[in-house]
């Protein structure tokens, strides 16, 4: 272990040039091409498969990256845009007096700029970019490697375990996760020599990321306030459904399999995705002697101390009354204003930028598969494949495509307002199914299937954008955890259900 000076993580990722392989450049057209190719499947309108198949495009290139996140996302935009008449807009619309498609199809395209996620997101990286430029973040840093940093393992706990005291008391996972934890354990992994965007990365670097993002997952299921659309959906089912569903019958149902998951997480990480470093006296000892060096809390630390504090108590207590996102945002001009950091600094930033500009037209792509129906179509398709099944199949089969299908969302918000309300549709054509359990259940996975995917929740692509999750990793690891995920639920939560309600 080396005992050299601590380097600050670094403001943004060195430019991406494009990919040395051409084959993942064209893979991303080869899927587009033969889907258009194909014929609209029975019920769906061709418009709609036409907008598919380039939204499947964009996911593969999103995967394969040969270009940068931020690259993909604003070309799948432009090509929809232009291609608006025959991918966005049915021929009703295209008929309406005075629709142009031209100038609508544009405000559909950059409607993923005004999104207040979006926006919580960016925050987070000049949260993070405040920790680091008054050495905040180094000496909290300092302080966790200090107290859990002999073994790896410890300090991958010591994350989890953060979230979990967090969860229940802040809704917003993305303000918990992204906006608090994030912008502290990102100044973990060089104490170890773990830089982003090298190969040093998984000495530590990247265990403590994942586990950071499988965490608030978990945690965002097992407390009903700890996501906002687990409340969003609540709202929808009283409304559709007339079920009431209280804090206490949410956590009872999903404490087994998430407590046993919380615990689980740190150490299948370590099996899973093993750090290189698994222990270390010397860089304690290290940390122990660079923290006397640090000496008193400096005037600008305090400053974003007390900024973060003022963030995290509206995020906690003013949810009725001031948006998240808003906090984060006046947060972030206090640190401009008192120079925490430089404007310079901020627009240094360019995983941040590059952020915003990736996830902001992906929440704009994968709205438009619902606006143009591909959601309901499928949605329908599986509940007409359900007649006559029995009902605890039928339940068991609806949570499992109600999962799956998020792989078609950039964010749980979106995936909660189009599809809850049409999956429950569909339960209330199962003859024998409770609707309680059933819409509890399907509340229940919102927070667990964040995990599938670097855009599935809020604090997902801060932690894609850390530089210490590569593409291939993130969506491989997406994949695995999010069936074991899935299985445990399945397992555990879904025959627990049928003891508690």
């Amino acid at each position: 272990m080396s005992t050299q000076s601590v380097a600050s993580p670094p403001t943004a990722h060195p430019a991406k040039l494009p990919s040395k392989h051409p084959w993942k450049a064209l893979a991303p057209v080869a899927v587009a091409v033969v889907l258009l190719l194909l014929p609209a499947p029975a019920g769906l309108a061709e418009y709609a498969w036409r907008y598919f198949a380039i939204f499947a495009g964009v996911v593969v290139g999103l995967v394969l990256e040969p270009l940068p996140g931020g690259a993909i996302g604003l070309i799948g935009v432009t090509v929809i845009t232009i291609t608006a008449p025959y991918t966005l807009y049915s021929a009703a619309e295209l008929a309406q007096p005075g629709f142009h498609p031209a100038d609508a199809a544009l405000s559909w395209a950059l409607s993923g700029f005004s999104n207040a996620t979006v926006w919580l997101i960016f925050t987070a990286f000049m949260f993070a970019l405040g920790y680091e430029k008054t050495g905040l973040g180094e000496r909290i840093a300092l302080i966790l490697v200090k107290s859990l940093g002999r073994r790896t393992l410890t300090l991958g706990y010591g994350v989890a375990l953060a979230d979990t005291i967090l969860a229940p008391f802040t809704p917003s996972n993305t303000a918990r996760s992204g906006g608090t934890i994030y912008p502290i354990i990102r100044n973990l992994p060089p104490l170890y020599d773990s830089k982003p965007n090298d190969p040093s990365a998984r000495r530590i670097g990247s265990y403590i990321m994942w586990v950071a993002i499988a965490t608030t997952c978990v945690t965002s299921s097992l407390f009903l306030t700890g996501l906002a659309p687990n409340l969003l959906a609540l709202a929808i089912i009283g409304k559709t459904t007339q079920v009431t569903i209280s804090w206490m019958q949410w956590f009872a149902v999903m404490a087994p399999a998430g407590i046993l998951l919380l615990l689980a997480v740190p150490l299948l990480t370590y099996w899973l995705y093993p750090p290189e470093v698994k222990e270390s006296n010397q860089v304690v000892d290290w940390a122990t002697s660079e923290m006397k060096k640090l000496g008193p809390l400096h005037w600008n630390e305090l400053i974003v101390a007390g900024l973060v504090l003022m963030a995290l108590f509206f995020w906690i207590t003013g949810a009725s009354y001031i948006n998240a996102t808003t906090v984060a945002l006046l947060a972030v001009c206090l640190m401009l204003v008192t120079g925490a950091f430089s404007w310079r600094d901020m627009l240094g930033d360019s995983a941040a930028w590059n952020t915003l500009v990736w996830f902001a037209t992906l929440v704009a792509l994968a709205d438009g598969l619902s606006k143009v129906g591909f959601v309901t179509w499928l949605a329908q398709l599986i509940g007409h494949s359900l007649a006559g099944a029995p009902a605890t199949v039928a339940l068991v089969v609806l949570i499992v495509a109600f999962f799956a299908l998020h792989y078609l969302f950039a964010s749980t918000t979106a995936h909660t307002t189009a599809l809850l309300p049409v999956m429950l549709a569909v339960g209330t054509a199962v003859p024998g199914l409770s609707m309680q359990r059933y819409a509890l259940l399907l509340s229940l996975s919102l927070g667990l299937m964040g995990i599938i995917t670097p855009y599935g929740t809020g604090p997902s692509p801060i932690y894609y954008g850390s530089g210490y999750l590569p593409s291939a990793d993130y969506w491989r690891l997406g994949t695995i955890f999010g069936l074991i995920f899935l299985v445990v639920f399945l397992l555990i939560t879904v025959p627990w259900s049928f003891v508690v309600l």
